[in-house]
């Protein structure tokens, strides 16, 4: 008997539409170089705090790579944190250069990476300010998502402390379930950094912007965290963009989180191809961010639309790269800071 049995023509037909799907759709979780567009970022350097000190932190479960570039990689390490210096486009000889090649912020380097006490370093690094948190998607380097982290900051012109929390992403286009159970996996160490900011009576509001996948990391920790009132008392608010995760699974956990829901913002494409992707991977369950707008509003959400935006085919990453998309997130946590 031969080792494998033989493909039949039907299965043979799904695989390959399943891989072509893969290689149109997923790819596009990483921000893509074609589809920023050049009316998100502000025109003034001092439009953000970020733009005007260009240095983002930097919370990580991915495991360190020392003073060398990518700094993190990966595989999964213990948490982590670190201060990054970024370039904004057009700034010095990197971000020209940066800017040149695709628009992007630039990240020059890693300083005083800690993992003795991270999430207390994280926290006091915030004192005295409001903390923007964003947490990257599927498919995303850890140099990639400190880009969108920058390019969102300065869009949304925010005054706040900056950061971001990155999770070990294998940043490949066939690593989806290595992403999800990495994305899993990081769920502690990301109730961990937001503890110890609320831990800081100094940290003013705390929001939070997710994206794809990172939609799933952040929910499975706002779930762990529903008994602490006062972490729920310190959040402004949650933005999700293009969730990928399970409808029955999103309306199931937001259910559970009680008044946070109404400082919920969800962004949603029922076009969005890339989690049309995810869905069939997943055997054909909606994605949140593909899903029935009464549905999500039923679940006390705040909801955008954003079908027929963007310039790119699959519209995955339009709060980073439509600037009336991103006024979305901006009116979101201009609500949340009242709340």
């Amino acid at each position: 008997m031969p080792d494998t049995m033989p493909v039949s023509r039907h299965a043979l037909s799904r695989r390959l539409a399943i891989t072509g799907l893969l290689s149109v759709g997923l790819s596009a979780c990483a921000q893509s170089e074609a589809t920023v567009s050049p009316f998100a970022e502000p025109t003034r350097a001092d439009a953000s705090a970020l733009g005007k000190e260009p240095e983002l932190l930097v919370v990580t479960t991915r495991r360190s790579l020392g003073a060398r570039q990518p700094y993190f990689g990966s595989d999964r390490g213990s948490l982590t944190f670190a201060e990054v210096r970024l370039s904004p486009p057009g700034r010095g000889i990197s971000g020209q250069i940066s800017s040149v090649v695709s628009g992007d912020w630039a990240v020059l380097g890693v300083d005083a990476a800690d993992s003795s006490d991270p999430a207390r370093a994280f926290a006091q690094a915030a004192t005295g300010r409001d903390v923007l948190l964003y947490v990257h998607g599927f498919n995303e380097t850890f140099e990639s998502a400190a880009r969108s982290a920058g390019q969102l900051s300065h869009s949304l012109e925010f005054q706040g402390r900056t950061a971001i929390f990155t999770w070990p992403s294998g940043g490949k286009l066939f690593d989806y379930a290595y992403d999800r159970e990495s994305a899993l996996w990081s769920r502690d160490g990301f109730v961990r950094a937001l503890q110890a900011l609320v831990s800081n009576p100094t940290v003013g509001r705390i929001h939070i912007v997710a994206h794809s996948m990172g939609s799933f990391l952040t929910l499975e920790g706002l779930r762990e965290l529903r008994d602490s009132a006062e972490v729920y008392a310190r959040i402004g608010s949650v933005v999700f963009a293009s969730p990928d995760v399970d409808i029955d699974a999103f309306e199931q956990t937001v259910s559970r989180l009680g008044p946070l829901a109404r400082r919920m913002t969800v962004i949603i494409d029922p076009g969005d191809r890339a989690l049309a992707v995810s869905a069939r991977i997943a055997g054909g369950v909606a994605r949140a961010g593909a899903a029935d707008r009464a549905r999500l509003e039923a679940l006390g959400v705040r909801v955008a639309d954003t079908s027929g935006r963007g310039w790119s085919m699959l519209r995955h990453d339009l709060f980073l790269s439509d600037s009336e998309v991103t006024q979305v997130v901006r009116r979101a946590m201009d609500r949340g800071k009242g709340a």
